[in-house]
C-alpha cells in the first residue's frame, strides 16, 4: 500500500497535453462584421478598463480574454460570431506572472501562466522574444499565447529566466539563453562587462 505522502510522478508529457488541451472559442474562424470601437483597454500593467474604469470581476476578464483576437491589421478586437469590436491594447495581451520550469530526463520546458489563467509551454510555436525599450533601454521580454496574442514577462518572472539562462555565442556576441522544448531563446546580449 502506498503512503499518502508519496507524490504522483507528473511526466512532460502529461503537462503538454493539459496545457495545449486549452479550450477557446474559434475566434479566428468567424468573420463578423466590424460594429466598430468600445471605451474598452488593456493597460501596459495588464489591468483591463472599461469606460475609464478597472474591470475588477476576474470571470469578466477572463471571459473577455477568451475571445480576443489580434488581426494582421495590427489592432485587437473582441470578436463573437455576430460581432468585431475594437479595443485599446497599450503593450500586452496579457501578463505572464509565473514561469515552471520542468525538467525530465535530458528535456527542459518553460511553462508559463498569464494574469488571466492562460498557460503556454515556450516552444517553436509559442516563443519567447526581448525588445529593448527605445527610451529606458530595459529589456521588454514576451511569450507569444496564441493566434497574435503576447504576454509580457513580469519582471520577477524574467529575472527567474535570468538565473537559469546560459552564456553562449551569437554572432561574435555573448548572449543569454533558455531552452524549452528542444528550442533556445535569447534573452538579450550580455555587455561586454558581463561576459
Amino acid at each position: 500500500m502506498a503512503s499518502s505522502g508519496m507524490k504522483k510522478q507528473i511526466k512532460l508529457e502529461d503537462i503538454i497535453k493539459q496545457v495545449e488541451g486549452q479550450r477557446y472559442p474559434p475566434v479566428d474562424k468567424w468573420n463578423p462584421d466590424f460594429c466598430g470601437d468600445i471605451d474598452m483597454q488593456i493597460k501596459r500593467d495588464g489591468t483591463w478598463f472599461y469606460m475609464g474604469t478597472p474591470i475588477g470581476r476576474k470571470r469578466m476578464v477572463r471571459l473577455f480574454s477568451t475571445v480576443l483576437r489580434k488581426d494582421e491589421d495590427g489592432k485587437t478586437y473582441l470578436v463573437t460570431p455576430v460581432e468585431k469590436i475594437g479595443i485599446e491594447v497599450e503593450d500586452a495581451h496579457f501578463i505572464a506572472t509565473e514561469v515552471e520550469t520542468i525538467r525530465e530526463g535530458g528535456e527542459q520546458a518553460l511553462k508559463f501562466t498569464t494574469n488571466v489563467g492562460d498557460e503556454v509551454i515556450a516552444d517553436n510555436k509559442h516563443p519567447i522574444r526581448v525588445t529593448v525599450d527605445a527610451e529606458t533601454g530595459e529589456p521588454r521580454p514576451y511569450v507569444l499565447v496564441r493566434g497574435r496574442l503576447d504576454a509580457l514577462i513580469a519582471r520577477s518572472v524574467f529575472y527567474e529566466l535570468v538565473e537559469q539562462a546560459e552564456t553562449r555565442k551569437e554572432n561574435g556576441k555573448a548572449c543569454l539563453v533558455v531552452p524549452s522544448r528542444g528550442t533556445l531563446f535569447s534573452l538579450g546580449e550580455l555587455d561586454d562587462g558581463d561576459a
